[in-house]
């Protein structure tokens, strides 16, 4: 689309999504990598021979001036690059680099990094420069504590060239695990999650970030909007202080007293933003070639309700084990597999990814779980029950773990009332919980619940209550979901007290009400709201409408059968 020709060091899985985009785009793309067959080079066939890939090392200085030499722009999919020679092709007049040499080089070395990071007053860790001797490593020791991370300040990636110092008498299987090269250490962090935020940078400085991601086993995007739009707004910060253009990935620790810190960032599209390919208006390797060709950069929002990302990794040298697990991946609904075209298979390497999308966690979390059974690498029932727990049978009388629809009571004794509105559930198949709380009794789990509730995935609330009936209005006040107030008929006025309560509240706590002991139409009424973002419950609301249709037009015809003085109604 800009008519300019993309240089690209490297040719590996990022380079080969890259490749994807950029065809879609109609941008000429050349790579520099080792062989004629790297993942990225599949994927682009030169339209001349003036822009044929170039067979080298992407740190050999003249393999990457002859890459620059046939395009207009050069960028990178891995940052271990030679940024000596980027700094001296970046000095010739028109020449165009993104992200800036200057950039990369500073990433590369994570020690000064962090320093960069801390100039900036971005939050991170405590951290200081280590001696590759057992010395320094006591020393470290005494002055930042134990346990610390020792890490290489160089070519490390994906937790290579880390290692966690527990107990002084390790120093010197630290040394000797990460090799004579140049250290740093932290002060260790305990996170209660990671995540991770991608960001584009456009050329005048514009900045978008994609939604957060919390990182285990697979990448899902984060539920909890206060920290989500904190993890966006710190990795946006960091990108800021950077120069060039492109797509960075800013990888963040999550503590207990919810407070952030930057773990690493990488100069590229990130293994953490595969999910956007599938999830998100424009996936990061879009936006990344819009961001260096200086066109505008697309939408980072969400397209679908819930998605997982799930790293393919090598169990063995078995590449039958990958193209198995594959052929069980494509008969999941809402599963897109990427296979990375990679000739050898060993344990340990990337060799896809798949992305699942759905229209709740729960759908996603019940479409991943048969894979994360199925992985060449394995997944132990503990892994399982962690990060995909088995769940309830729909109707069987227990909550279910990722439930779209909160069902609340201020009294076991309106249990009666809002079983119906269960059942309704059960019947069109959302899973819901169904729980007491109560306004007056249990303020702290009022509390509690209806400000977790929209983090916990919940997308509406019923809650039931007799007399006073504050329940509903105290959690529309707390949350931004949609509640349903259900008045329950107590012992006195017959539940008009509720039924005025819960319509009576004040503007701007809008609280949606149905009919006394109404359970059924409250259950009805969640349906119908989730199906704006789950569009087939619209038709199955229309087969529930026919139902009744087809209900009444039976009892006219027994009607006219039988007569109306042998006509027996039903209660």
């Amino acid at each position: 689309m800009s008519g300019k020709v993309v240089g690209v060091l490297g040719g590996g899985q990022l380079g080969r999504m890259l490749a994807a985009s950029a065809a879609l785009l109609n941008v000429d793309i050349v790579f520099l990598d080792v062989g004629e067959n790297s993942p990225a080079k599949q994927i682009v066939s030169p339209r001349s021979p003036l822009l044929a890939h170039i067979d080298g090392s992407f740190v050999d200085p003249e393999k990457i001036k002859a890459l620059a030499s046939k395009v207009d722009i050069l960028t990178v999919e891995i940052e271990h690059v030679d940024t000596n020679i980027l700094e001296e092709i970046q000095s010739v007049p028109g020449a165009v680099i993104h992200p800036s040499p200057s950039t990369v080089k500073t990433i590369q070395d994570k020690l000064i990094q962090k320093q960069h990071l801390q100039s900036h007053q971005c939050p991170v860790s405590e951290f200081l420069c280590v001696e590759s001797n057992v010395t320094s490593i006591h020393e470290t020791a005494e002055k930042i504590g134990l346990p610390f991370m020792l890490k290489s300040r160089t070519l490390a990636y994906d937790g290579r060239g880390n290692f966690v110092v527990r107990n002084i008498a390790q120093a010197e299987e630290a040394i000797s695990a990460l090799g004579n090269r140049p250290l740093y250490a932290e002060k260790w962090v305990p996170f209660v999650k990671e995540i991770a935020v991608m960001v584009v940078r456009s050329t005048t400085g514009e900045v978008r970030s994609y939604p957060a991601v919390e990182t285990v086993h697979k990448d899902n995007y984060f539920r909890d909007p206060h920290i989500a739009i904190r993890a966006q707004s710190v990795a946006e910060a960091a990108v800021k202080t950077f120069q060039g253009a492109g797509v960075f990935g800013v990888e963040m620790f999550l503590m207990e007293d919810g407070s952030i810190y930057i773990n690493e960032i990488a100069p590229r599209p990130h293994n953490s933003g595969h999910y956007t390919i599938e999830a998100c208006e424009t996936s990061q390797y879009e936006n990344h070639l819009r961001a260096i060709l200086s066109l505008p950069l697309g939408s980072t929002s969400l397209k679908v309700s819930s998605a997982a990302m799930l790293n393919i990794i090598g169990a063995s040298s078995n590449m039958a084990e990958v193209t198995n697990f594959a052929s069980e991946c494509i008969k999941t609904d809402g599963c897109a597999v990427h296979l990375y075209g990679k000739s050898e298979c060993r344990k340990g390497r990337k060799m896809g990814h798949v992305t699942v999308v759905g229209n709740s966690d729960s759908e996603v979390r019940s479409r991943l779980r048969p894979l994360l059974k199925a992985l060449p690498s394995g997944s132990t029932e503990e892994e399982l029950a962690l990060y995909v727990p088995e769940t309830p049978a729909q109707g069987s009388g227990f909550s279910h773990k990722y439930p779209l629809v909160g069902v609340i009571m201020g009294s076991d004794s309106d249990l009666p009332v809002m079983l119906p509105a269960a059942r309704i559930l059960d019947r069109f198949k959302i899973p819901y919980e169904l729980t007491i709380v109560s306004a007056h009794r249990t303020p702290d789990r009022l509390v509690e619940y209806a400000r977790s509730a929209s983090s916990r995935g919940l997308r509406t609330i019923i809650a039931g209550a007799g007399g006073a009936a504050h329940l509903p209005g105290m959690v529309a006040a707390m949350t931004a979901l949609p509640v349903i107030g259900v008045p329950v008929k107590g012992s006195s006025l017959d539940g008009v007290d509720s039924l005025h309560s819960i319509v009576q509240m004040p503007r701007g706590i809008p609280v949606a009400t149905v009919a006394i002991n109404g359970g059924m139409n409250a259950g009805l009424l969640a349906v119908r709201i989730l199906g704006a973002g789950i569009p087939y419950l619209f038709a199955d609301i229309d087969v529930y409408l026919r139902g009744l249709e087809s209900e009444v037009v039976a009892k006219v015809e027994k009607l006219k059968e039988v007569g109306w003085e042998k006509y027996e109604v039903k209660r």
